[in-house]
């Protein structure tokens, strides 16, 4: 499918994600990947650019870009991964004021970690996970969680 919408999307996900063990297991750890990629983009250094300086330059440009990824395929999707997104760089900074290890390090440890959560997550679902067949579905873990969160809320997307 050269245009898939978000339903496509979400339904292509799910089929790897049947099983509770795994999905509880992507509740914990697909937020906690992103969060951590929005803390490693926090960190990386980036030389002070006049109107466009700060430690976060990096994370909110990705942000932006994500945001296109996710206005693409579904407006009130984008929304609340742009909430999301926000609250994470929130956070990041609160733990970059008050934490005595460097965002990267705290970053690292649990982006490991995670991903150590959702292989084994897949070992139990006894499939592959999705983004093996298409990158995109790095983007669409993340959008799959909200979409949940949604159909709970009644709330269209």
């Amino acid at each position: 499918m050269a245009n898939r919408t978000i339903h496509d999307w979400f339904n292509t996900y799910g089929e790897s994600h049947q099983n509770p063990t795994n999905k509880l297991i992507h509740w914990i750890c697909v937020p906690t990947i992103y969060f951590c990629v929005v803390g490693l983009l926090y960190s990386v250094p980036v030389p002070t650019i006049p109107s466009f300086s700060g430690p976060h330059l990096l994370a909110t440009l990705a942000i932006g870009l994500v945001g296109i990824f996710y206005l693409r395929l579904s407006l009130p999707i984008m929304v609340g991964m742009m909430l999301w997104s926000l609250a994470c760089l929130w956070l990041i900074q609160i733990l970059d004021a008050n934490f005595p290890y460097p965002v990267w390090a705290v970053c690292v440890v649990l982006f490991v970690l995670a991903w150590i959560g959702q292989f084994y997550g897949h070992k139990i679902e006894g499939k592959k996970p999705s983004f093996l067949e298409d990158l995109k579905f790095l983007m669409i873990g993340p959008a799959w969680l909200m979409g949940f969160l949604y159909r709970r809320a009644g709330i269209s997307y």
